[in-house]
Protein backbone atom coordinates (compact mmCIF):
# COMPACT_ATOMS: atom_id res chain seq x y z
CA UNK A 1 0.00 0.00 0.00
CA UNK A 2 2.91 2.60 0.76
CA UNK A 3 4.78 3.82 -2.63
CA UNK A 4 8.60 2.69 -2.23
CA UNK A 5 11.32 4.04 -4.16
CA UNK A 6 14.10 1.65 -5.91
CA UNK A 7 17.27 1.87 -3.62
CA UNK A 8 20.38 2.36 -6.22
CA UNK A 9 20.58 6.16 -4.98
CA UNK A 10 20.33 5.09 -1.14
CA UNK A 11 22.95 2.16 -1.35
CA UNK A 12 25.79 5.11 -1.18
CA UNK A 13 27.42 4.86 2.47
CA UNK A 14 26.11 1.30 3.39
CA UNK A 15 29.05 -0.77 5.34
CA UNK A 16 28.60 -3.66 3.13
CA UNK A 17 29.40 -2.00 -1.00
CA UNK A 18 28.84 -5.55 -2.44
CA UNK A 19 25.33 -5.62 -1.00
CA UNK A 20 24.64 -2.02 -1.34
CA UNK A 21 22.49 -2.12 -5.02
CA UNK A 22 19.94 -4.18 -2.79
CA UNK A 23 20.48 -2.68 0.95
CA UNK A 24 17.64 -0.68 1.76
CA UNK A 25 16.20 1.68 4.79
CA UNK A 26 13.11 1.60 6.51
CA UNK A 27 10.95 4.60 8.26
CA UNK A 28 8.80 4.91 11.19
CA UNK A 29 7.13 7.50 13.07
CA UNK A 30 7.00 6.79 16.84
CA UNK A 31 4.37 8.46 18.30
CA UNK A 32 5.49 7.70 22.30
CA UNK A 33 9.09 9.21 21.66
CA UNK A 34 7.56 12.01 18.74
CA UNK A 35 10.96 10.55 16.82
CA UNK A 36 11.33 9.40 13.28
CA UNK A 37 13.44 5.79 13.43
CA UNK A 38 15.79 4.71 9.91
CA UNK A 39 16.91 1.48 10.49
CA UNK A 40 19.50 0.36 7.51
CA UNK A 41 18.72 -3.17 6.83
CA UNK A 42 21.26 -5.49 4.91
CA UNK A 43 19.96 -8.30 2.95
CA UNK A 44 22.74 -11.40 4.27
CA UNK A 45 23.96 -14.35 1.58
CA UNK A 46 21.74 -16.97 3.71
CA UNK A 47 18.69 -14.66 2.90
CA UNK A 48 18.64 -13.07 6.60
CA UNK A 49 19.00 -9.59 7.36
CA UNK A 50 20.82 -7.37 9.07
CA UNK A 51 19.01 -4.43 11.04
CA UNK A 52 20.84 -1.69 12.36
CA UNK A 53 19.82 1.59 14.00
CA UNK A 54 21.09 4.20 11.99
CA UNK A 55 19.03 7.51 13.60
CA UNK A 56 16.57 7.91 15.68
CA UNK A 57 15.09 11.99 15.21
CA UNK A 58 13.23 14.15 17.42
CA UNK A 59 10.47 15.31 15.46
CA UNK A 60 7.87 16.93 18.04
CA UNK A 61 5.30 15.45 16.73
CA UNK A 62 3.31 12.32 17.62
CA UNK A 63 3.40 10.77 14.19
CA UNK A 64 1.26 7.56 13.48
CA UNK A 65 1.42 7.41 9.55
CA UNK A 66 3.87 8.10 6.64
CA UNK A 67 4.03 8.06 3.32
CA UNK A 68 7.17 8.60 0.61
CA UNK A 69 7.71 11.37 -2.46
CA UNK A 70 7.36 9.04 -5.81
CA UNK A 71 9.85 11.36 -7.29
CA UNK A 72 11.54 13.46 -4.27
CA UNK A 73 13.38 11.97 -1.91
CA UNK A 74 10.69 13.50 0.95
CA UNK A 75 8.44 11.78 3.58
CA UNK A 76 5.49 12.81 4.97
CA UNK A 77 4.15 12.19 8.71
CA UNK A 78 1.36 13.11 10.19
CA UNK A 79 -0.84 12.16 13.63
CA UNK A 80 -3.33 13.78 16.14
CA UNK A 81 -3.76 16.69 17.96
CA UNK A 82 -4.45 20.34 17.20
CA UNK A 83 -7.57 21.77 15.99
CA UNK A 84 -9.01 21.66 12.96
CA UNK A 85 -6.91 23.09 9.76
CA UNK A 86 -3.59 23.31 12.34
CA UNK A 87 -3.23 19.63 12.88
CA UNK A 88 0.61 19.25 13.59
CA UNK A 89 2.46 16.83 10.57
CA UNK A 90 6.42 17.11 8.99
CA UNK A 91 8.02 17.09 6.11
CA UNK A 92 11.07 15.27 5.97
CA UNK A 93 13.83 15.72 4.01
CA UNK A 94 16.49 12.50 3.26
CA UNK A 95 19.82 12.88 2.00
CA UNK A 96 21.10 11.31 -1.32
CA UNK A 97 21.82 8.56 0.78
CA UNK A 98 18.73 8.03 2.47
CA UNK A 99 20.37 9.44 5.49
CA UNK A 100 17.60 12.25 7.45
CA UNK A 101 18.76 15.98 6.51
CA UNK A 102 15.71 18.43 7.77
CA UNK A 103 12.38 18.25 8.76
CA UNK A 104 9.67 20.73 8.40
CA UNK A 105 6.42 21.17 10.37
CA UNK A 106 3.33 21.78 8.64
CA UNK A 107 -0.28 22.14 9.83
CA UNK A 108 -2.85 19.99 8.10
CA UNK A 109 -6.26 20.15 8.27
CA UNK A 110 -7.40 16.65 10.10
CA UNK A 111 -5.88 13.87 11.99
CA UNK A 112 -4.86 11.04 9.85
CA UNK A 113 -5.32 7.26 9.77
CA UNK A 114 -3.76 7.08 6.28
CA UNK A 115 -1.02 9.14 3.98
CA UNK A 116 -0.54 8.50 0.36
CA UNK A 117 0.20 10.61 -2.83
CA UNK A 118 -0.72 10.47 -6.42
CA UNK A 119 1.33 9.10 -9.07
CA UNK A 120 2.13 12.70 -10.36
CA UNK A 121 3.59 13.52 -6.59
CA UNK A 122 1.29 16.62 -7.09
CA UNK A 123 -0.68 15.86 -4.40
CA UNK A 124 -0.90 14.48 -0.93
CA UNK A 125 -3.86 12.95 0.23
CA UNK A 126 -5.14 12.33 4.21
CA UNK A 127 -8.35 10.58 5.59
CA UNK A 128 -9.16 11.01 9.16
CA UNK A 129 -9.95 7.92 11.55
CA UNK A 130 -11.93 10.82 14.43
CA UNK A 131 -14.20 12.51 11.72
CA UNK A 132 -13.56 10.15 8.07
CA UNK A 133 -12.94 13.16 5.92
CA UNK A 134 -10.78 13.39 3.37
CA UNK A 135 -8.50 16.37 2.35
CA UNK A 136 -6.57 16.84 -0.68
CA UNK A 137 -3.35 19.06 -0.50
CA UNK A 138 -2.02 20.32 -3.57
CA UNK A 139 2.01 20.12 -3.21
CA UNK A 140 4.38 23.04 -3.50
CA UNK A 141 7.79 23.27 -5.59
CA UNK A 142 9.62 22.22 -2.66
CA UNK A 143 7.10 19.58 -1.86
CA UNK A 144 5.25 21.15 0.80
CA UNK A 145 1.72 20.54 1.13
CA UNK A 146 -0.47 23.95 1.11
CA UNK A 147 -4.22 24.55 2.05
CA UNK A 148 -6.37 22.00 0.79
CA UNK A 149 -7.95 21.90 -2.70
CA UNK A 150 -10.41 19.51 -1.81
CA UNK A 151 -12.10 18.00 1.49
CA UNK A 152 -15.14 15.60 1.21
CA UNK A 153 -16.83 14.40 4.05
CA UNK A 154 -19.55 11.74 3.89
CA UNK A 155 -20.83 12.37 7.49
CA UNK A 156 -19.22 8.80 9.00
CA UNK A 157 -16.13 8.09 10.84
CA UNK A 158 -13.46 5.31 11.16
CA UNK A 159 -12.09 6.03 7.80
CA UNK A 160 -9.18 3.65 7.59
CA UNK A 161 -7.33 4.13 4.11
CA UNK A 162 -6.70 6.25 0.91
CA UNK A 163 -5.19 4.99 -1.86
CA UNK A 164 -5.03 6.07 -5.78
CA UNK A 165 -5.18 3.60 -8.87
CA UNK A 166 -2.78 2.67 -10.84
CA UNK A 167 -4.09 5.22 -13.64
CA UNK A 168 -4.12 7.72 -11.09
CA UNK A 169 -8.01 8.73 -12.10
CA UNK A 170 -10.06 6.36 -9.21
CA UNK A 171 -10.04 6.63 -5.25
CA UNK A 172 -11.17 4.76 -2.75
CA UNK A 173 -11.67 5.25 0.71
CA UNK A 174 -13.12 2.15 3.37
CA UNK A 175 -14.53 2.75 6.42
CA UNK A 176 -14.86 0.16 9.21
CA UNK A 177 -17.10 -0.95 12.11
CA UNK A 178 -20.40 0.94 12.53
CA UNK A 179 -19.55 3.24 9.73
CA UNK A 180 -18.74 0.54 7.38
CA UNK A 181 -19.16 1.77 3.36
CA UNK A 182 -16.58 1.75 0.35
CA UNK A 183 -16.65 4.97 -1.14
CA UNK A 184 -15.50 5.39 -4.76
CA UNK A 185 -14.25 8.73 -6.32
CA UNK A 186 -12.83 10.28 -10.19
CA UNK A 187 -10.17 12.17 -9.19
CA UNK A 188 -9.05 14.90 -11.65
CA UNK A 189 -4.95 15.00 -11.54
CA UNK A 190 -5.11 18.08 -12.86
CA UNK A 191 -6.84 20.29 -9.94
CA UNK A 192 -7.21 18.10 -7.35
CA UNK A 193 -11.02 17.56 -7.51
CA UNK A 194 -12.51 14.74 -6.36
CA UNK A 195 -15.85 13.88 -7.90
CA UNK A 196 -18.04 11.10 -6.28
CA UNK A 197 -19.15 7.94 -8.85
CA UNK A 198 -22.83 6.62 -9.10
CA UNK A 199 -23.15 4.99 -6.90
CA UNK A 200 -20.72 6.51 -4.73
CA UNK A 201 -21.32 3.99 -2.11
CA UNK A 202 -19.82 -0.21 -3.22
CA UNK A 203 -21.69 -1.42 -0.32
CA UNK A 204 -19.12 -4.05 1.21
CA UNK A 205 -21.51 -6.79 2.92
CA UNK A 206 -21.85 -6.43 6.35
CA UNK A 207 -19.42 -7.81 8.42
CA UNK A 208 -16.54 -6.96 6.77
CA UNK A 209 -14.65 -4.15 7.17
CA UNK A 210 -12.58 -3.10 4.56
CA UNK A 211 -9.82 -1.33 6.30
CA UNK A 212 -6.02 -1.52 4.19
CA UNK A 213 -6.07 -1.65 0.37
CA UNK A 214 -3.69 -2.67 -2.87
CA UNK A 215 -4.14 -2.67 -5.84
CA UNK A 216 -2.55 -5.64 -8.32
CA UNK A 217 0.16 -4.40 -10.85
CA UNK A 218 -1.34 -5.76 -13.80
CA UNK A 219 -4.79 -6.99 -13.23
CA UNK A 220 -7.91 -4.78 -12.67
CA UNK A 221 -7.85 -6.56 -9.33
CA UNK A 222 -8.49 -4.50 -6.11
CA UNK A 223 -7.70 -6.56 -2.63
CA UNK A 224 -9.30 -4.86 0.64
CA UNK A 225 -8.19 -6.55 4.62
CA UNK A 226 -11.27 -7.33 6.43
CA UNK A 227 -10.97 -5.28 9.66
CA UNK A 228 -14.07 -7.42 11.45
CA UNK A 229 -14.62 -9.88 8.80
CA UNK A 230 -10.77 -11.25 9.52
CA UNK A 231 -10.05 -12.24 5.96
CA UNK A 232 -9.57 -10.36 2.72
CA UNK A 233 -12.22 -9.18 -0.19
CA UNK A 234 -11.34 -8.96 -3.78
CA UNK A 235 -12.91 -6.65 -6.20
CA UNK A 236 -12.67 -6.27 -9.90
CA UNK A 237 -12.30 -1.97 -10.86
CA UNK A 238 -14.27 -1.47 -14.01
CA UNK A 239 -13.03 1.23 -16.55
CA UNK A 240 -15.26 3.23 -15.23
CA UNK A 241 -14.00 3.27 -11.32
CA UNK A 242 -16.69 1.26 -9.92
CA UNK A 243 -15.74 -1.70 -7.99
CA UNK A 244 -17.59 -5.18 -7.72
CA UNK A 245 -16.96 -7.56 -5.14
CA UNK A 246 -15.59 -11.00 -6.55
CA UNK A 247 -14.74 -12.80 -2.93
CA UNK A 248 -14.89 -12.52 0.56
CA UNK A 249 -12.64 -14.67 2.42
CA UNK A 250 -13.07 -15.50 5.69
CA UNK A 251 -9.59 -17.24 7.41
CA UNK A 252 -10.24 -18.19 10.89
CA UNK A 253 -10.04 -22.12 11.71
CA UNK A 254 -13.29 -23.44 11.87
CA UNK A 255 -15.18 -22.88 14.89
CA UNK A 256 -12.87 -19.80 16.12
CA UNK A 257 -14.37 -16.84 17.52
CA UNK A 258 -13.57 -13.53 16.06
CA UNK A 259 -14.01 -11.75 19.33
CA UNK A 260 -11.04 -9.86 20.33
CA UNK A 261 -9.33 -10.25 16.55
CA UNK A 262 -9.22 -7.77 14.20
CA UNK A 263 -6.77 -7.75 10.60
CA UNK A 264 -4.54 -4.43 10.07
CA UNK A 265 -2.20 -3.76 7.24
CA UNK A 266 -1.89 -5.00 4.00
CA UNK A 267 0.51 -5.59 1.34
CA UNK A 268 0.97 -7.00 -2.41
CA UNK A 269 4.46 -8.65 -4.34
CA UNK A 270 5.58 -6.44 -7.08
CA UNK A 271 4.98 -9.13 -9.56
CA UNK A 272 1.66 -9.35 -7.74
CA UNK A 273 1.82 -13.27 -6.93
CA UNK A 274 0.93 -12.68 -2.92
CA UNK A 275 -0.44 -10.83 -0.40
CA UNK A 276 0.15 -10.16 3.37
CA UNK A 277 -2.10 -9.00 5.75
CA UNK A 278 -1.69 -8.35 9.63
CA UNK A 279 -3.98 -10.37 12.20
CA UNK A 280 -4.13 -8.73 15.50
CA UNK A 281 -5.00 -10.50 18.58
CA UNK A 282 -6.55 -8.13 20.70
CA UNK A 283 -7.64 -10.08 23.39
CA UNK A 284 -6.57 -13.56 22.04
CA UNK A 285 -3.08 -15.04 22.00
CA UNK A 286 -3.48 -14.77 18.11
CA UNK A 287 -1.80 -12.44 16.51
CA UNK A 288 -0.22 -13.33 12.96
CA UNK A 289 0.40 -12.42 9.11
CA UNK A 290 -1.75 -14.07 6.87
CA UNK A 291 -0.64 -15.20 3.07
CA UNK A 292 -2.40 -15.59 -0.36
CA UNK A 293 -1.40 -16.26 -3.30
CA UNK A 294 -2.68 -14.34 -6.29
CA UNK A 295 -4.44 -16.93 -9.04
CA UNK A 296 -4.07 -16.15 -12.76
CA UNK A 297 -7.83 -14.48 -13.00
CA UNK A 298 -7.03 -12.50 -10.25
CA UNK A 299 -8.67 -14.58 -7.17
CA UNK A 300 -6.84 -15.13 -4.26
CA UNK A 301 -6.62 -18.32 -2.10
CA UNK A 302 -5.05 -18.54 1.59
CA UNK A 303 -1.82 -19.80 1.89
CA UNK A 304 -1.56 -20.04 5.34
CA UNK A 305 -0.61 -17.80 8.79
CA UNK A 306 2.13 -16.90 10.12
CA UNK A 307 2.75 -16.48 13.72
CA UNK A 308 3.77 -12.41 14.44
CA UNK A 309 4.81 -10.67 17.75
CA UNK A 310 2.12 -9.34 19.67
CA UNK A 311 -0.23 -6.85 17.39
CA UNK A 312 1.12 -6.62 14.22
CA UNK A 313 0.13 -3.85 13.04
CA UNK A 314 2.49 -1.67 10.27
CA UNK A 315 3.54 -4.09 7.12
CA UNK A 316 6.11 -2.78 4.52
CA UNK A 317 7.73 -4.82 1.52
CA UNK A 318 11.59 -3.59 0.65
CA UNK A 319 11.95 -2.05 -2.40
CA UNK A 320 12.83 -5.45 -4.59
CA UNK A 321 9.97 -7.25 -2.86
CA UNK A 322 11.98 -10.08 -1.51
CA UNK A 323 10.84 -9.30 2.54
CA UNK A 324 8.11 -8.15 4.28
CA UNK A 325 8.90 -5.97 7.08
CA UNK A 326 6.05 -6.22 10.03
CA UNK A 327 5.67 -2.94 12.90
CA UNK A 328 4.53 -5.10 16.60
CA UNK A 329 2.14 -2.21 18.20
CA UNK A 330 2.37 -3.93 21.82
CA UNK A 331 5.94 -6.39 21.10
CA UNK A 332 7.79 -3.23 20.29
CA UNK A 333 9.57 -4.85 17.34
CA UNK A 334 10.32 -4.63 13.74
CA UNK A 335 10.71 -8.32 12.13
CA UNK A 336 11.84 -8.93 8.49
CA UNK A 337 10.61 -11.83 6.89
CA UNK A 338 12.08 -13.36 3.88
CA UNK A 339 9.33 -14.08 0.83
CA UNK A 340 10.13 -17.70 -0.45
CA UNK A 341 9.21 -18.47 -4.00
CA UNK A 342 6.31 -20.83 -2.70
CA UNK A 343 4.98 -17.59 -0.63
CA UNK A 344 5.97 -18.62 2.89
CA UNK A 345 7.42 -16.24 5.29
CA UNK A 346 11.13 -17.09 6.70
CA UNK A 347 11.91 -14.84 9.95
CA UNK A 348 15.23 -13.10 8.94
CA UNK A 349 15.85 -10.19 11.15
CA UNK A 350 14.59 -8.73 14.48
CA UNK A 351 15.43 -5.00 16.43
CA UNK A 352 13.82 -3.61 19.06
CA UNK A 353 12.03 -0.59 19.03
CA UNK A 354 9.58 2.05 20.01
CA UNK A 355 6.19 0.20 21.37
CA UNK A 356 3.25 1.98 19.19
CA UNK A 357 4.47 2.33 15.89
CA UNK A 358 1.78 1.31 13.77
CA UNK A 359 2.97 2.17 9.99
CA UNK A 360 6.54 2.40 8.48
CA UNK A 361 7.62 2.83 5.10
CA UNK A 362 11.06 1.13 2.89
CA UNK A 363 13.43 3.61 0.18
Amino acid sequence: MKLNLLTALLGIGMSNTSLAAESFRVYAPAPKTQTLWIVDAVPMPDGGLEFKLAEKRELGINGRVIATHPKKPLLYIAGGGGERGKVPGAVVTLAKNGTYASHQRVDLNDDAAYLSLDHSGAFLFGVSYGNGRLNVYRLGKQGLPGKAVATIDEGKKEAHCVLISPDNKFLYIPYVKGNLALFQYRFDASSGAVTPLAPANANPPVGTGPRHLVYHPKLSMVYFSNEQGIGLSTYERRPDGQLVLKQDLAILPQGMSKEGLSASDLEITPDGKFIFAGLRGHNQDFDRIARYRVKPDGHAELLGLTPADKIPWGLALSPDGKYLLVSAYNGATLTGYRITNEGDLKKAASLAWDAEIADLVTR
